[in-house]
């Protein structure tokens, strides 16, 4: 049963992840109280593992500039909702923000940029200095607290929340709530799927969700083959034939970058990319083995001369380009003992259409143990792109990873959390200072 007497304040925050606690401590700065609840017992616990404890913190290109291509790499029934937001807390904010709190960055790869510690992690000095910033800026952060109820009351929201350690329940009533509590992915952190059940719950249309960002498990007939080749990787191209896009994608890109061979099927950024895009866990994928090779016509031909000009040689000299491992795996799955003069064109021909449109039918993907975030959401049209607000709940915001948009590995998911928690912070602080002072400007 919650108290008699409610706790009134300016806003309350709940998901002190990377979008929440931007949200919080950007929220504060417009007075009032503002407190930043979270069920776990420490805040921004994906920060702390992500980039292998150095947090691929932003991505250059994830700045909502049609010119750089930032929101092409969303995932979203409408990816340019995500546009607005990008546009006004940019990547490079985000690194401004990073320089002013002493946090040194490294752009390991084109445009992706990481924390760098020295004697502690870049992540754990990110999240902590987010830490600080809430508690400079006056918000309360109240961490082992769980949700258990929200509700609209008499034009303010009333939240009933208990403290785990103690079993005692709070009602806080605010005019103002951010919903920051992420996705379905890693639940071993904590992820729960709380926003969309308080979504649901108040008649908003969900996106179904579903494991983005995933590594594929393939058949058990095939599962043989792939655990002999555990560990193996090489570059790749990964691409969707039709009939496998998600409903609502216009174009599924193709991703050239590494897979990697796993004892269940296949990971790898080429093929965590792909995976965000498929219509079911069950969609067949393309994969390109050989993707510097040229034509797949210019492949035939290459092998062809191989055949000419060594007759004699066993097949594994058709495997030029690929691991040894994987090239000994093709070998005895498509050729016999004989020299090359010996083998039939159709293990020829069979070989160039593995090498170069290899058909990937998975049983599924690893789910949301494995997977770094979720696809889907609460739609986009439900919500105001510039503040994040839902449009026919006045005072509720929902953002992060939560909102049906996904983005690219690469820092791409970071940026958004960064850049939608901006945008519903800097409302509601504007809301909060002119509630103070009527003649502040919004």
């Amino acid at each position: 049963m919650a108290p008699n007497n409610p706790l009134p304040c300016g806003a309350l925050v709940i998901g002190a992840g990377a979008a929440g606690m931007m949200a919080a401590a950007r929220a504060a700065q417009g007075g009032g109280k503002v407190i930043l609840l979270d069920h776990e017992r420490e805040a921004g616990r994906k920060i702390l593992i992500s980039g292998g404890g150095n947090c691929n913190v932003t991505n250059i290109h994830a700045d909502g500039r049609p010119t750089l291509h930032g929101v092409e790499r969303y995932v979203s029934r409408n990816p340019r909702f995500a546009r607005s937001a990008l546009s006004v807390f940019t990547p490079q904010d985000m690194l401004d923000w990073l320089k002013t709190h002493s946090i040194t960055t490294v752009e390991k790869e084109a445009g992706q940029y990481f924390c760098q510690g020295t004697t502690e992690s870049g992540a754990k000095l990110l999240r902590d200095a987010l830490l600080h910033q809430c508690h400079q800026s006056g918000v309360q952060v109240r961490l082992g607290c769980t949700l258990m109820a929200l509700e609209k009351k008499q034009g303010l929201w009333s939240a009933c929340w208990r403290d785990n350690a103690t079993g005692q329940v709070f009602e806080s009533v605010a005019p103002h709530v951010v919903l920051a509590t992420g996705g379905k992915a890693i639940p071993k952190l904590g992820a729960t799927g709380l926003a969309l059940e308080m979504a649901a719950r108040l008649g908003l249309e969900v996106v179904s969700p579903a494991p983005a960002l995933v590594p594929l498990v393939l058949p058990p007939e095939a599962q043989g083959t792939t655990s002999s080749l555990a560990g193996v990787s090489l570059e790749v191209c990964t691409s969707l034939p039709k009939g496998s896009v998600a409903a609502g994608v216009k174009k599924a890109p193709t991703f050239k970058a590494g897979m990697v061979f796993t004892h269940k099927g296949l990971s790898g950024p080429a093929v965590l990319q792909i995976s965000s895009y498929m219509a079911t866990p069950q969609s067949a994928v393309l994969v390109d083995l050989l993707p510097n090779d040229g034509t797949v016509e210019q492949t035939r031909q290459r092998l062809e001369n191989i055949v000419a000009a060594r007759p004699k040689a066993s097949a594994l000299a058709l495997m030029e380009g690929l691991p040894r491992r994987l090239g000994q795996a093709l070998v005895q799955e498509l050729f016999d003992d004989r020299p090359l003069a010996a083998q039939p064109r159709t293990a020829l021909l069979a070989l160039v259409e593995r090498l170069r449109r290899w058909v990937v039918q998975p049983s599924g993907t690893e789910g949301y143990t494995k997977a770094e975030v979720m696809r889907g959401g609460v739609a986009t049209s439900e919500l105001n792109q510039r503040t994040m607000e839902v449009k026919t709940h006045s005072g509720l915001y929902i953002i992060g990873e939560a909102v049906d948009v996904t983005g690219w590995l690469g820092g791409y998911n970071f940026q958004w959390a960064w850049a939608s928690g901006h945008a519903a912070g800097s409302a509601v602080a504007s809301a909060l200072a002119k509630a103070r002072d009527p003649m502040a400007p919004m």
